[in-house]
């Protein structure tokens, strides 16, 4: 979503672009402007699946808001579980064309030639943000913000176990 709405050329798509660009956290209240302007698009009358999101209580809370607003609801929220171990692992593999976008991951999906896209021949790269530190950091990050919707969500009577 932040990538699609980036590139739009919208005034938040502007806003966006500029907060992805130095690198920053993308604050909650953009996030969630994000999140509410993708919900009312067609494709998501009849439903959605938000992967990522929300990552922190604000963000549920705010969410609940703007479903509440949108004559929507919340069905079910899961939570998939992996070791440290195994998400670093995965992540770390992650790679993307740095002309179209595609992704590949050298665990499960590499590219036929290395470092070149299937698609248009592009170079191969791992983004800045899949390095081992950084994943240590994001996992740090979850534990301290996002394990506690686990609590938010389980009282709501939505996660699924």
């Amino acid at each position: 979503m932040f990538r699609e709405t980036a590139a739009s050329g919208s005034a938040l798509g502007k806003k966006l672009q500029s907060i992805m660009s130095a690198g920053k956290l993308v604050p909650d209240d953009v996030v969630i402007e994000v999140v509410k302007a993708r919900l009312l698009k067609p494709d998501c009358k009849n439903g959605f699946l938000l992967d990522g999101f929300p990552r922190t209580v604000p963000q549920a809370e705010a969410l609940d808001k703007t479903l509440t607003e949108q004559k929507k609801k919340i069905d079910t929220v899961l939570c998939i579980y992996l070791s440290d171990e195994e998400i670093i692992k995965r992540l770390s593999s992650r790679r993307v064309c740095s002309s179209c976008g595609a992704n590949y991951n050298l665990l499960s999906q590499p590219p036929q030639v290395e470092e070149r896209c299937d698609l248009c021949s592009g170079k191969v790269i791992q983004r800045a943000d899949d390095n081992v530190e950084t994943i240590k950091n994001r996992l740090n990050v979850y534990n301290e913000q996002t394990t506690p919707l686990i609590d938010y969500y389980t009282r709501s009577g939505f996660y699924a176990r």
